[in-house]
């Protein structure tokens, strides 16, 4: 691909009628079109002997973020949040920041003044989990949605009320070749996100010296 193609392929964000945000493309030769849906799978975890329904949903830019809004509403008023970053990673793997016990409408008031993060760049992931239940909302960072719940019904719900329906068939976007953006901009309100949240390190207390 010549690099006036490839820049033409970057800047295409409308497939028919599905928008991209700006956090991914597919690859150049396009082997997954983008386009709106979910599927309905069982997740299983042998080691922890664990098994639970699984959605995936991919869902346009124009209604993306009220769509996340509303797929954490069932998680009840006590949450834990998981924040996700690659930004300095040279692999797929990713950093996570977690805060237990949040209120989710406190949660969600600090998340709509990062709208333009959680939505554009592709280094950042958010996971929001109910408490004492085994429910997971996952926003990751190719702008889908990944749901893990004993009953999917109030998150299907949800999805048809946006209009998004159910697809048989429907390969998602992070299946095959694509391309990640971020920005030192986005790196910097990440950072920004998890100070405001009060994040920690899974593995160790976050600090400022960490950054």
């Amino acid at each position: 691909m010549t690099p006036r193609k490839l820049a033409t392929h970057l800047n295409t964000h409308r497939y028919g009628d599905f928008i991209l945000t700006d956090a991914v493309r597919p690859g150049p030769s396009i082997p997954i079109r983008p386009r709106e849906g979910y599927r309905v799978e069982i997740f299983r975890d042998r080691q922890l002997r664990l098994r639970l329904p699984m959605l995936s949903a991919a869902v346009s830019a124009d209604r993306l973020f009220e769509t996340f809004l509303a797929l954490i509403a069932p998680l009840g008023e006590i949450v834990h949040v998981v924040l996700e970053s690659s930004h300095d990673a040279d692999t797929d793997i990713h950093t996570d920041f977690r805060r237990d016990d949040i209120d989710l409408p406190v949660l969600a008031s600090h998340l709509c003044d990062f709208e333009n993060l959680l939505t554009n760049d592709g280094c950042t992931g958010i996971a929001v989990m109910a408490d004492n239940l085994p429910m997971e909302v996952q926003f990751d960072e190719h702008k889908l949605f990944h749901i893990y719940a004993p009953s999917l019904t109030p998150f299907r719900r949800a999805l048809h009320q946006a209009g998004i329906r159910r697809r048989k068939l429907f390969p998602l976007i992070s299946e095959a070749e694509h391309l990640h953006h971020t920005t030192d901009e986005f790196a910097s309100e990440f950072r920004q996100l998890a100070m405001r949240l009060n994040v920690g390190e899974i593995d160790r207390v976050f600090s400022d010296e960490n950054w």
